[in-house]
């Protein structure tokens, strides 16, 4: 998509983030998820939440111009240093399907965590699921049922 820039996250963007995750939990994963759930992610995810996740992994953010548009990040898995888990990928809902978290995965997947690991691991909604596979990833031990938390676990290696 033209015009968009993926950067790493900057302290000015934890609201922009915030609000994305949150328009993302009550306009999309609520079609797949319960009400009460997805409001109680909405309300755990503010400015705090959008830093402190930031400030523990690598978290990118694409941009329009100099609006947040997107987002996702990486840390390791559990500490170590062969495998990681990318987390928190979201674009804004009226620029989904436009090539946006294609972008924000490439970004995730040069990413310094992405490079050393041979292993890589999202838990994925059951929204973005189709995405991710169409991205490389499979599920989990061969293994398509949700885990305790609703998500799809899957994985990639290097």
């Amino acid at each position: 998509m033209e015009n968009i820039t993926i950067r790493r996250f900057r302290e000015c963007d934890a609201q922009s983030v915030s609000e994305l995750v949150r328009r993302n939990s009550m306009e999309v994963n609520i079609k797949d998820y319960p009400r009460e759930y997805m409001e109680r992610l909405a309300e755990i995810f503010d400015y705090n939440k959008a830093l402190s996740k930031a400030n523990s992994s690598h978290m990118y953010v694409a941009c329009m111009a100099e609006k947040v548009v997107g987002c996702g990040s990486i840390v390791s898995f559990w500490g170590k240093e062969d495998e990681s888990i990318l987390s928190t990928i979201f674009v804004l809902p009226e620029f989904h399907g436009k090539g946006i978290g294609r972008l924000i995965i490439e970004s995730l997947e040069k990413d310094e965590y992405f490079i050393r690991s041979k292993r890589i691991e999202i838990p994925s909604t059951i929204t973005a699921c189709e995405f991710y596979k169409k991205m490389g990833y499979k599920y989990k031990n061969g293994i398509s049922k949700l885990d305790d938390e609703g998500h799809y676990r899957l994985e990639k290696f290097n």
